[in-house]
């Protein structure tokens, strides 16, 4: 990295795809370190007390009807525990669970086949369910409601539908964006539950437990200090603390305390505030390239070498909700809080970006 900011190419891009916190390139061993961690009952859940709490109720009232639960809808950014708490929701009914993603259905066929072969009482967990293919979610409608599915024999004219009746179940959908949900298919959920960022308290209950499991000694500061970076998401906490972790081996220490978070923190680009290389990538390109906008969310991702959606999906919600990026009719605007994270003075003293008049905002056309 230079002095100025992320290492840029030839072109001016900047190199920002490997990113610690989002775990794009994680490996196999990772992934399985990372479903030993997962809580295996809803009382060892940390944090969203909320959802846990109504949930537990929900789970509780159908075993006392002996009966599988109304269908479930959780929602929330990445890494903060739905596929956990789909797989506890399984642990808890002492039933199997069938494990499929949204982009896998991409016809109705496919979900046939799935649906055909589901047991009583099976809980069928749909990863991203918003990007099922609108032929196989008006399937999904009549087996969550009716529990019935129809298969179509033949083509053309002479084509007949034979309805298939199928034992009751749990559809347990997973989603990172509610809004994208046909209306029939969010209405057909009987429980919703929305999954918040946790707290620090809570993330250092989590890499606590995470260090024991693992067998890693950690300081109370160690911890502390690698939860507050954590970007209120679970799964950036114990991957940081992993990386601590080899950091601190690879320099002959057996304990993970301040100084090897700081240190490993540091050299993965993961700043205090929790932003990485891509976070101030973006800032950069926002505060140095174009005065602070308003700039289109295309040319944004073209000037940090990434895809818009990556920039929209990845970094973007983080940077909002902490308050560095303002979303405009006209494009996006860094806030006075990303000039001053930077280090730079904003080209409007007293006025940040984001109050003005959208009128008076030069800039380009969002898109």
């Amino acid at each position: 990295m230079s002095a100025d900011g992320p290492d840029r190419a030839g072109d001016g891009s900047v190199d920002a795809t490997a990113r610690v916190v989002d775990g794009a390139a994680a490996t196999d061993e990772e992934r399985q370190v990372e479903a030993a961690l997962r809580p295996r009952r809803l009382a060892e859940f940390p944090g969203q007390q909320r959802v846990r709490d109504q949930l537990g109720l929900v789970l509780e009232a159908a075993r006392r009807r002996q009966a599988p639960p109304d269908h479930v809808l959780l929602s929330g950014p990445p890494g903060l525990g739905k596929t956990t708490l789909a797989m506890i929701i399984s642990a808890e009914l002492e039933q199997p669970m069938r494990i499929t993603s949204g982009p896998a259905i991409q016809h109705a066929g496919d979900l046939a086949a799935v649906l055909s072969s589901l047991v009583e009482g099976e809980v069928l967990f749909v990863d991203e369910i918003h990007r099922m293919a609108r032929p196989a979610e008006e399937l999904l409608y009549l087996a969550m409601e009716d529990f019935r599915v129809d298969v179509i024999v033949g083509k053309g004219p002479g084509a007949t539908a034979i309805p298939l009746e199928l034992p009751p179940f749990t559809v347990v959908g997973a989603t990172t964006r509610a809004g994208l949900l046909p209306a029939p298919l969010r209405d057909r959920f009987g429980f919703t539950g929305h999954l918040d960022y946790y707290s620090t308290e809570d993330l250092q209950r989590i890499l606590v437990r995470s260090a024991g499991l693992l067998e890693i000694e950690a300081t109370r500061d160690g911890i502390y200090e690698i939860a507050s970076r954590s970007r209120g998401t679970p799964r950036i906490a114990n991957r940081l603390l992993r990386r601590v972790r080899d950091w601190a081996q690879v320099h002959g220490q057996h304990i993970v305390d301040h100084e090897a978070a700081l240190a490993a923190l540091e050299l993965f680009d993961v700043d205090q505030q929790g932003l990485d290389r891509l976070d101030r990538a973006v800032l950069e390109a926002l505060c140095k390239r174009f005065g602070g906008g308003p700039v289109g969310l295309g040319t944004l991702a073209v000037a940090v070498g990434e895809e818009p959606d990556t920039v929209e999906t990845v970094a973007e919600p983080y940077l909002v909700r902490e308050g560095y990026i303002v979303r405009t009719p006209r494009g996006r605007s860094a806030s006075r809080t990303a000039w001053e994270h930077l280090g730079l003075t904003p080209p409007h003293p007293g006025v940040a970006q984001d109050q003005l008049p959208i009128g008076e905002q030069p800039g380009r056309l969002d898109h």
